[in-house]
């Protein structure tokens, strides 16, 4: 009798779900707590904590039932063969269209756009609601539904550009990788990693945003001289127009080698003095010096390897194809079957990362306070938390798994934590 691979995949996913949704009700509980935590008590004013717990509480209220609508439609795709019918309506659709159905690659893309037009239907309501209700409700949307539905198109046109070829070759590489599938396979997907890391925001993050040269003046002038300080090479300093979809804030720099290149969001400098974005600037440059995308990205790599690794192993199992419904092996199909076997390990491999990540933020805190932006680094986090009306109450279990930056409670902690003194 083959092993139950479909049906103990779903298991793993209800586990996980129970599991999360267990968190998501101790967060709930917090979020619904009537005070501020003591150590935001005269920091954070009241007005601000009743506008962030009410945002917060509506987007929790969101979370619980997108989730569940997540799991059951998920779970019906998996336990009810959804998949399988997909891929044979895919290839009746071909014949149909006169398109020869044999071909593996072809009948991968006619499938891809199935599943990717259901995706749309399906996720469209959720989407909507939380950009057009939560959002607008709290003061945060800035977009038009006219706005909403070109990033959409975009978005839409975009993928149907950049993922046949990359779906091709990936496809062509299964195939004639022999024993070396792996490397080869995860050799391509670094290569397409770090096209897109370079094209990205030159080619199509302007699709979506205007990008304007930071004006002379004294917030440049600061930027540009931490910059030349810690011998970052700056190229270009950047203003995103961010305040046409959303009044959320951020930053955020990009670039190889000597070609780097900082972009602020207009918010961000609306909402934060000048001393403040500089040391938001020097959290960021922090992360830089300190290697730290570096070594998330080598870490993402690494485990990019052993997925492709593990991918190889299984890839000619036909009980495992058979269990979730499928005759024949197609490359793409095997792949994401693949993803829904290791999802009790993807979830681990998330929470170290997130353990990582927070200890890389509470370093690039230390490295600007060392730099002498203590006090302002202070002020612009805690402004940022009021602006971006982000969860003053949080709960430790919920914030230690899902997290991927510390509490405010907890930077502020560290940033007002006298230096240790060296003998």
């Amino acid at each position: 009798m083959a092993f139950p691979y479909m049906e103990t995949v779903v298991g793993f996913m209800v586990v996980v779900y129970i599991f999360e949704t267990y968190l998501d009700i101790r967060q709930h509980a917090a979020l619904k707590l009537p005070s501020l935590p003591k150590p935001l008590v005269g920091v954070i004013s009241q007005e601000k904590f009743e506008k962030a717990r009410a945002y917060s509480l509506d987007k929790s209220y969101f979370h619980f039932v997108h989730e569940l609508v997540t799991i059951l439609m998920d779970s019906v795709m998996l336990y009810f063969g959804v998949l399988p019918w997909f891929w044979k309506k895919s290839e009746e659709f071909l014949v149909y269209v006169g398109v020869d159905a044999e071909n593996e690659i072809f009948h991968t893309f006619a499938f891809l756009a199935g599943v990717m037009l259901w995706s749309q239907i399906t996720d469209l309501p959720f989407s909507l609601y939380s950009t057009f209700a939560i959002e607008a409700r709290h003061g945060f949307n800035k977009q038009t539904i006219w706005l909403f539905f070109r990033d959409m198109i975009k978005g839409i046109l975009l993928s149907i550009v950049i993922g046949p070829p990359i779906v091709a070759a990936i496809i062509i590489i299964v195939q004639k990788g022999g024993p070396y599938l792996a490397i080869y396979l995860w050799a391509f997907m670094l290569v397409v990693s770090l096209v897109m890391m370079t094209l990205y925001p030159v080619l199509i993050a302007p699709l979506f945003n205007k990008f304007t040269p930071l004006p002379d003046g004294e917030l440049r002038t600061k930027i540009e001289n931490l910059a030349s300080s810690l011998k970052f090479p700056l190229k270009k300093l950047f203003v995103i127009d961010g305040s046409t979809r959303s009044s959320h804030s951020n930053a955020y720099m990009y670039g190889f080698f000597k070609n780097k290149r900082i972009v602020l969001y207009d918010t961000l400098i609306q909402q934060c003095k000048k001393d403040e974005v500089v040391a938001v600037i020097a959290h960021e440059l922090g992360h830089w010096k300190l290697n730290h995308t570096m070594h998330s990205f080598s870490a993402v790599q690494t485990l990019s390897l052993l997925q492709f690794g593990g991918f190889t192993l299984v890839k000619n199992s036909k009980d495992l194809y058979q269990s979730f419904g499928f005759d024949t092996q197609p490359v793409l199909i095997g792949l994401i079957i693949f993803q829904h076997t290791v999802i009790p390990l993807q979830h681990i491999v998330s929470f170290l990362l997130n353990l990582v990540s927070r200890a890389f933020e509470f370093q690039a805190d230390a490295f600007a306070k060392k730099l002498g932006y203590a006090a302002p680094l202070r002020a612009g986090l805690i402004k940022l938390q009021e602006e971006n009306l982000s969860a003053m109450n949080t709960d430790p279990w919920y914030s230690a798994y899902h997290y991927s930056h510390p509490p405010l409670v907890e930077r502020l902690a560290a940033i007002d934590e006298p230096d240790k003194k060296t003998e």
